[in-house]
């Protein structure tokens, strides 16, 4: 079977619950310039593989346009990469929450952002196995 590159809406966290819910009892690490939050559940509470949610400090950027910005870079750089985490969870029969929180004070290069995003990846692939 070919991976999808696509991020479908069922795969964001959108939910007051859920988001609660992670940063409740989530656990979290630092792959800069981003902060991961993540929290392993069980399948049947939370049908998709992996939920994500991105956010950007209104603090350190101001502007909207900005904020946008680096959200779709993160965005595309889980997009290309998420099959190395979602193989995992499909072995494992595992779902997650995840909450990327963009920490840098200055936007990134979009190679930096993959170097980030594939070092979060292999981080929770990890602590999944």
């Amino acid at each position: 079977m070919t991976p999808r590159y696509s991020l479908t809406k069922a795969e964001r966290l959108s939910h007051k619950r859920d988001t609660d819910l992670l940063f409740a009892g989530g656990r979290s690490f630092i792959a800069f310039p981003l902060r991961v939050v993540y929290l392993i559940v069980d399948k049947a509470f939370f049908p998709p593989r992996a939920g994500i949610l991105i956010s950007v400090a209104k603090k350190r950027f101001k502007r909207a346009v900005k904020r946008n910005y680096i959200k779709r870079q993160v965005r595309e750089a889980y997009r290309t990469q998420k099959n190395e985490l979602t193989t995992p969870l499909e072995e494992t029969g595992k779902s997650l929450m995840i909450a990327f929180l963009y920490v840098g004070n200055e936007i990134r290069s979009h190679q930096e952002m993959e170097k980030a995003m594939t070092k979060a990846l292999r981080i929770l692939r990890e602590k999944l196995l």
